[in-house]
C-alpha cells in the first residue's frame, strides 16, 4: 500500500516508476508532493523551494510522465537562466529518462543550429535552452 508522499501514488508510467526506485527515490519531497499532483493533471505550476529540494525531480517527472517515445519531435521545451542550470537539469533529466528509450536530451546555448537537426531526427526530444540575455 502506498502512502500519498510515495511516487507509487502517482499515476506514472511503470519504468519510470521502476527508475526513481532504482535512483533512490522513495518518497516525494515537500516540493514534489505539493507539485507533482498537480502538474501530472497538465497544469501550471510556480513553485520556489531551497536548494537540494528536488524541484528539479518534480518538474522532471512531470515533463517525462506524459511523453511518448514513438512521437518522433520536440515534446518538451526547458529554458534555464544559464548555461550551467541547464547541463544540470539536463543531468537530472536524462538520469530520470534512462528507464524510457528513445528519449534524448539536447542542451543548447544562445543559437544552436543543432537543434534544428535533432527535432528532425527519428527521436523524441526534449530541448533545455540557456539564453541569459533573455532573462
Amino acid at each position: 500500500m502506498s502512502t500519498p508522499t510515495d511516487f507509487a501514488s502517482l499515476a506514472l508510467p511503470p519504468a519510470l516508476l521502476s527508475n526513481l526506485a532504482d535512483l533512490g527515490y522513495s518518497s516525494m519531497t515537500a516540493i514534489q508532493a505539493q507539485s507533482l499532483p498537480v502538474i501530472l493533471k497538465g497544469m501550471d505550476v510556480i513553485a520556489q523551494a531551497k536548494t537540494g529540494s528536488g524541484k528539479t525531480a518534480a518538474f522532471g517527472v512531470g515533463l517525462l510522465s506524459p511523453l511518448n517515445p514513438r512521437y518522433f519531435g520536440c515534446q518538451a521545451l526547458v529554458l534555464c537562466p544559464t548555461r550551467e542550470l541547464a547541463d544540470q537539469v539536463a543531468k537530472e533529466i536524462r538520469r530520470l529518462a534512462r528507464a524510457e528509450g528513445n528519449i534524448k536530451v539536447l542542451t543548447c546555448a544562445a543559437v544552436c543550429r543543432l537543434a534544428r537537426k535533432w527535432v528532425h531526427l527519428n527521436t523524441a526530444c526534449i530541448l533545455l535552452w540557456a539564453r541569459p540575455d533573455v532573462f
